[in-house]
């Protein structure tokens, strides 16, 4: 495997303004330009950087109209950029377009599924596309669907299939050449949660595998469950990439702390002073943040103990990748998509 499975530099897509589409943003590229050459553009994607490893879960996170979809296309050789350049599994996405379509796994949020087709039909004829033989087919489209537990429907039409038994078959569809790279969007979408779960275990099993996988979602809780880094984007920019406990950290600050006693404070936090700044507190609890809990805690928990009031517990309190988000997304202000 290349060293890289994604690699993109100032990835950029622009598209022709219509009239109706003037309120989201369009500008002249040449402000002196005049008939043709004056067109109005609308920037989906701006100078995107960004990569992904093999082994590596990236989350692009953002709102509708942020740019996700665009930058799936392009990663999937489907749009061409209007700037900048991608490489996927070591392939250039424009000139190598072939090499990339066959390296990447695609699921669309909306994949278009011939519903007349039995399942097994279906991947037959999506393997063929992907120039695997009729046992390799059989092979594969077997174990997916076993795993995806639809194995028992394999015969049936599409069109008998729900919402969710269709996704996991887009799924399995996206899968079936077996790539080295997988790009999802919205992966988990009408699902319920036991089908949902199977699909984030497959995810888990494809970074030991040493594939990389691309998701976009809206899902923030599945995000910071299965992403190794999140990046988030907004009007077609990347305002943030990290993991999500560093996002956290920047952007919430130190960690908050709990800790909780067996009995109750009896004036405890006013001899604390010295060593931590009580946020909030009650009749045998409190809260602190410190930017080096490796030393604070400690110390805390010996004069906490000198002091005759024994600890239950010293906890970090959760924080949830919706707080960074809707702090990032906020602060870039609420214009349109």
């Amino acid at each position: 495997m290349p060293e890289l499975m994604i690699r993109t530099d100032n990835l950029t897509k622009r598209f022709p303004c219509t009239t109706a589409g003037a309120e989201r943003g369009c500008a002249s590229l040449d402000e002196g330009a005049v008939g043709q050459d004056a067109l109005q553009w609308f920037t989906a994607v701006d100078h995107v950087t960004f990569d992904v490893a093999p082994g590596e879960v990236l989350a692009l996170l953002g709102p509708n109209g942020a740019g996700k979809t665009t930058t799936v296309r392009m990663l999937a050789s489907i749009l061409k950029p209007s700037e900048g350049w991608a490489r996927v599994a070591g392939f250039d996405t424009v000139h190598q377009a072939r090499q990339v379509r066959h390296a990447v796994g695609l699921l669309t949020e909306f994949p278009g599924l011939y519903l007349r087709m039995r399942a097994d039909e279906y991947l037959d004829f999506f393997g063929q596309l992907q120039g695997l033989s009729t046992a390799q087919i059989r092979h594969r489209a077997e174990r997916l669907m076993a795993r995806f537990d639809l194995i028992e429907a394999r015969r049936q039409r599409l069109a008998e299939y729900s919402k969710g038994m269709r996704q996991k078959l887009a799924l399995i569809r996206a899968m079936i050449h077996d790539p080295p790279l997988l790009l999802l969007d919205e992966p988990t979408s009408a699902m319920d949660p036991h089908s949902a779960k199977l699909v984030r275990d497959a995810i888990r099993d494809l970074r030991q595998e040493q594939r990389a996988v691309l998701i976009c979602t809206h899902n923030l809780s599945e995000a910071e469950m299965l992403a190794d880094r999140i990046a988030i984007i907004r009007r077609g920019q990347i305002v943030a990439l990290d993991t999500p406990a560093r996002l956290k950290a920047d952007l919430l600050g130190p960690p908050l702390l709990e800790v909780r006693l067996a009995h109750s404070l009896d004036g405890t936090v006013s001899e604390l002073s010295d060593l931590i700044q009580v946020e909030a507190s009650g009749q045998d609890w409190f809260q602190y943040r410190t930017p080096t809990p490796e030393m604070t805690n400690p110390a805390l928990l010996a004069r906490l103990s000198g002091m005759g009031a024994p600890v239950l517990t010293l906890s970090e309190v959760p924080r949830s990748l919706e707080e960074v988000y809707l702090r990032i997304v906020e602060s870039e202000g609420n214009g349109g998509d």
